[in-house]
């Protein structure tokens, strides 16, 4: 069983760990989208995703580079 759009954390876990050299804030959602369906774990259809559900992986991919 993968990632799917709704699992912002564990999506932000595993993009803080394949590219950790990137800062999340500074990405555009075009690239947060295309990143997140790069992920070896993500398992979801790629239409399924809006500005909302990129806001929370983007929010969540912060929070997870601060702690």
């Amino acid at each position: 069983m993968g990632l799917h759009w709704t699992d912002s954390f564990g999506i932000a876990e595993s993009l803080c760990d394949k590219y950790a050299e990137q800062d999340p804030s500074k990405i555009r959602f075009t690239q947060l989208r295309q990143l997140v369906l790069n992920l070896d774990e993500f398992d979801d259809d790629p239409e399924h995703c809006g500005e909302r559900v990129l806001e929370a992986i983007q929010q969540a991919w912060i929070d997870e580079v601060r702690e």
